[in-house]
């Protein structure tokens, strides 16, 4: 049986993807989504220590980007071109995305070993000539089961995700072998119940495939905007298995052994569940077929919604990012869909959920807390942080919380890819640091002018500070922006580096701030929201 890629065979990085995103239009909400959360991911990684490889990019062939691209008049290449270079790397770039790659399936670094594999498949008797019918959505990309359509009012059969009518198509295709993975398959879901998240997604595949599986055609003559099939140019090979493997061509595979062998596979194989099952059954069959070691999870996250819809551009409902991050920031956008959804489940976004969440935990919470520690150590001691001399039960505990924080946020984000429950571990220390200045009352200990006085005041102000400091480093994978100006707020990076160089394992270690840093309270790290946009 092929190995899973939580043993990596050698392999050296800790590698995430994101789905090969559809060039048919520009992204909305939910491609950002997914790929905010493959960033924090690697960033967090990487804030370890850790050698990290982030990869995404555009699924550019296909039928679907074939008819939209004669539906505006252009070639098929040219929007590709259009869409990929004054839509989606800006996003990426707008977002603070640090993806180490981003693949386009028309790259012939991507095109020739692509070729390579189905041929070497044909080679071992794995793909065989065959005809098929049935009902085809365009797109999906993908021939549907009878039982997976629904029905409109007049009897149309439709996609049910699209809930577009299928289009009945017949031709000569070639097939690949997949009924012969069904036992193979299921051995290895048994032996790796982390392989597909959340466990949702893993009982519909362990069911799908319990059902026994069809052989999958993986050619298409019925038009050429794909790769072409190397024994039988009249075919391009099906988009789906060109798309899949992006994930092996984009580290070196049939090109560069070392790369390939020091990354492959996946760690983690981020998608959306709608492409469930190509990722959880076709992906591991197609590895299996060449002997290659299989992904270590493939998370399926939930579907953003708007009005009770999935988000996409077909139903209306799809958002430009930047109409939120011109109101919120950027930083705050990161921050907010991983703190108020649970990853792998569905959620609903709202102005007004994002304003209320904003402006209590973000601005009032963490931005305040902040702002007030900055002005209380220029007021009170110059802008030169103390020493901390005269600490008790109260600073201890403190002390506890931000350890407690760092292992809890390390494990629900690190490992668990439970963003939501990181976040809300830290910003519980966050409120308990809050909590401890309203009952230390650092203002009013400071009217105290004797040597006892300044030591306790000394003591209130310095931990304040170094508890945020183990939050900016806490939070650098999720709001890099902010907590770096909390970092150059601190004055950490004179004594302790810059703040990339933070290891997340070492935030909770405390003392870690030189007292006589200079503190300074620059621009506010949440600014009061204006009127929502009309």
């Amino acid at each position: 049986m092929a190995a899973t890629g939580s043993e990596k065979q050698g392999a050296t990085a800790y590698y995430v993807s994101t789905p090969i995103y559809y060039v048919n239009d520009a992204p909305h909400l939910g491609h950002a989504y997914t790929t905010v959360a493959g960033d924090v991911l690697t960033r967090w990684h990487r804030q370890r220590g850790e050698k990290v490889w982030y990869l995404t990019g555009t699924d550019e062939h296909g039928q679907k980007i074939m008819r939209t691209a004669e539906a505006n008049n252009v070639t098929p290449q040219a929007w590709c071109d259009k869409l990929v270079e004054e839509a989606w790397k800006p996003l990426w770039e707008h977002l603070n995305i640090a993806n180490d790659d981003f693949i386009r399936t028309t790259e012939k670094r991507h095109t020739d070993r692509v070729q390579e594999f189905v041929q070497d498949l044909f080679d071992k008797d794995q793909i065989y000539k065959g005809g098929y019918e049935g009902p085809y959505c365009v797109g999906c990309e993908e021939y549907k089961l009878p039982g997976d359509l629904i029905e409109a009012e007049d009897g149309t059969k439709l996609c049910p995700i699209h809930k577009k009518p299928v289009e009945l198509l017949k031709e000569e295709n070639y097939f690949f072998k997949l009924s012969e993975y069904g036992p193979k398959l299921m051995e290895f879901y048994a032996a790796n119940p982390g392989f597909i998240q959340p466990e949702s997604a893993r009982n519909e595949i362990v069911n799908f495939v319990k059902q026994g599986l069809q052989d999958l055609s993986i050619s298409r003559s019925t038009f050429d905007w794909g790769v072409p099939v190397p024994w039988d140019p009249k075919h391009v090979i099906y988009v789906w298995i060109d798309a899949l493997l992006n994930y092996a061509t984009a580290v070196g595979y049939g090109a560069n052994q070392e790369k390939f062998e020091g990354t492959f596979p996946a760690n983690v194989h981020l998608i959306g569940k709608d492409i469930l099952r190509f990722h959880s059954v076709i992906w591991p069959a197609m590895l299996m077929a060449q002997g290659l070691p299989l992904p270590g999870k493939v998370v399926a996250n939930g579907w953003l919604m708007v009005g009770g819809e999935k988000m996409s551009k077909s139903n209306l409902t799809g958002i430009k990012p930047q109409d939120l991050t011109s109101h919120f920031g950027v930083d705050a956008y990161r921050w907010y869909f991983l703190r108020a959804i649970a990853y792998g489940s569905d959620g609903s976004f709202s102005w007004e959920d994002f304003t209320a969440r904003y402006t209590s935990e973000l601005a009032n919470d963490y931005g305040n807390l902040a702002s007030r520690l900055a002005a209380m150590v220029g007021k009170y001691f110059g802008g030169a942080l103390p020493e901390a001399t005269a600490a008790g039960d109260a600073e201890q505990a403190v002390q506890e919380g931000l350890a407690q924080a760092v292992a809890k946020a390390d494990l629900k984000i690190g490992e668990e890819l439970d963003f939501q429950g990181g976040i809300l571990a830290i910003f519980d220390f966050v409120k308990q640091v809050n909590g401890y200045i309203t009952e230390q009352e650092p203002w009013k200990v400071a009217k105290d002018e004797s040597p006892e006085g300044r030591a306790r005041l000394a003591t209130i102000l310095y931990t304040a500070a170094e508890a945020l400091r183990g939050v900016a480093v806490l939070l650098n994978a999720v709001m890099p922006d902010t907590s770096q100006k909390l970092w150059e707020s601190l004055g950490a990076e004179a004594s302790l580096g810059t703040l990339s160089d933070q290891r997340v394992q070492d935030a909770g270690r405390w003392g870690q701030l030189a007292p006589g840093a200079t503190v300074t309270k620059g621009a506010v790290l949440f600014p009061r929201l204006e009127e929502k946009p009309a």
